[in-house]
C-alpha cells in the first residue's frame, strides 16, 4: 500500500475468475486515492477479518461515502467519529484533484493491529465508484444530477452495501486488484499460471515473490543473523568472565559468608542470581536501545509514516528474546556458581 498500483480488472473478469474450483473466496480492493497521503482502501469487511481488526470506537461502514479508520491513521489525521473529509487522487499532498463534491464520513476507528491496516482508511468498493463516477463526469457547479443517477443505478447497494464478496455493479465497473484463498494446495500451483496465460489480469503469489525478494537481499540478512548470534555468543562470554573475576575477587567474603553459617546451596544461588540480575538488567536496557534506534532512524525516513514504523510497540517475539538472554545468563553463571559452592573456607581464610 506504499506503491501505486499497476492499474485496474474489469468486474466482469473478477467475478468469473471467484467462480473458479479453484478458488475458495476473494477479496476486493478499490485503490487509487488518499486523504494527506493516507490510501483509502474500497474493500468488504472480509479484509479486515484478515487481519483481525476489531473496532475500538464507532462501527464498519455500512453505507456508501462511510469510512472506518485504521488506528494510527485516526491518530496521525486527527479523524474522530462523524469527521468528514474529501478525498484526493493518488498518494500526493498536494492538495490537487480533490474530490470535493463526494466527502467522505467517517463512522469508526478500528483497534491498533501491529499490520498494515493500521495505516490505512477503508470504506466500500461502490464508495470509490461514486466518487469516480461524480469526478470524472461532473463540473464543480453541478453534480448533484450525477450523483442521483449513480444512486438509482446502485440503488441496490447504496443504502445497505454488499459488504461480503465482490460488489454489485455495472458490467464496465472496474476494481484494482483482488486477494485470492486458495481451495487446496493444489490451486497454488495451478491458478497464478492459469491467470497470467488465460486472463488480462496478472497473478502474484506473496510466497514466490516473498522468496524473490530474500534472493535479492537474502545475502545482507544472513550476514546480520549471523552477526546478531555472535553478539550473543560475546555477551555470554562477557557475563561469564565478569562473574568469574568478581567470585575470584570475593571468594574472601564468600569464604566468610560460610563461617557466618551460609550453606554452600546459598553460595551457588548467589551467584546464580547475580548472573541472571546482570542479564535480566542488561537485556532491558538492550531492548530499549533497540526501540529508541528504530525510533530515530525513523525520524530520518519520509516514508515512514506509510511503512507503519512503530518504534515503541513491544512485540510478543521480544519476550522470548529476554526469555533467550536470561537462558545465557543461566549458562554464563553456571561455572562461577559451581567455584562458588565448593569454596574451601579453611584454605581461603588461612591465606589473610
Amino acid at each position: 500500500h506504499i506503491d501505486y498500483p499497476t492499474g485496474n480488472i474489469s468486474l466482469t473478469e473478477a467475478k468469473n475468475l471467484s467462480r473458479n474450483r479453484l478458488v475458495r473466496n476473494t477479496i476486493p480492493m478499490a485503490l487509487g486515492d488518499s486523504y494527506q497521503g493516507t490510501r483509502i482502501v474500497g474493500t468488504n469487511y472480509e479484509y479486515l477479518d484478515l487481519y483481525r481488526a476489531e473496532i475500538t470506537e464507532g462501527k464498519r461502514w455500512d453505507k456508501v461515502m462511510e469510512v472506518t479508520a485504521g488506528a494510527l491513521a485516526a491518530k496521525k489525521l486527527g479523524l474522530k467519529i462523524d469527521n468528514t473529509f474529501s478525498s484526493s487522487h493518488g498518494l500526493a499532498d498536494d492538495g490537487i484533484n480533490v474530490h470535493d463534491e463526494t466527502p467522505f464520513r467517517v463512522v469508526g476507528i478500528l483497534a491498533p493491529t501491529g499490520s498494515v491496516v493500521d495505516n490505512l482508511l477503508f470504506t466500500s468498493v461502490e464508495s470509490i465508484w461514486q466518487v469516480h463516477a461524480s469526478h470524472g463526469d461532473a463540473t464543480p457547479n453541478d453534480s448533484s444530477h450525477l450523483e442521483n443517477s449513480y444512486e438509482e443505478t446502485h440503488a441496490q447497494t447504496y443504502d445497505s452495501i454488499a459488504t461480503t464478496g465482490l460488489p454489485v455493479g455495472d458490467a464496465d465497473e472496474e476494481i484494482t486488484s483482488l486477494i485470492v484463498q486458495y481451495r487446496s494446495p493444489m490451486a497454488a500451483v495451478q491458478l497464478p499460471r492459469y491467470i497470467n496465460q488465460r486472463t488480462n489480469m496478472q497473478a502474484a503469489s506473496p510466497p514466490f515473490e516473498t522468496a524473490r525478494l530474500f534472493s535479492l537481499v537474502g545475502v545482507g540478512i544472513d550476514l546480520l543473523q549471523a552477526f546478531a548470534y555472535v553478539i550473543i555468543i560475546i555477551a555470554g562470554l562477557s557475563i561469564f568472565i565478569a562473574l568469574y573475576n568478581a567470585l575470584k575477587e570475593r571468594k574472601y567474603d564468600l569464604a566468610v559468608m560460610r563461617s557466618l553459617g551460609a550453606s554452600k546451596a546459598k553460595l551457588f544461588a548467589h551467584v546464580m542470581l547475580e548472573g541472571l540480575i546482570i542479564t535480566f538488567l542488561g537485556s532491558l536496557l538492550g531492548l530499549f536501545l533497540g526501540h529508541l534506534t528504530v525510533g530515530m532512524l525513523g525520524e530520518f525516513f519520509t516514508s515512514a509514516d506509510q511503512i507503519g514504523f512503530a518504534p515503541f510497540r513491544v512485540l510478543t517475539e521480544e519476550y522470548l528474546v529476554l526469555i533467550g538472554s536470561l537462558a545465557v545468563g543461566v549458562i554464563a553463571a553456571t561455572i562461577p556458581a559451581i567455584n562458588a559452592y565448593r569454596t574451601n573456607i579453611s584454605s581461603i581464610l588461612s591465606q589473610r
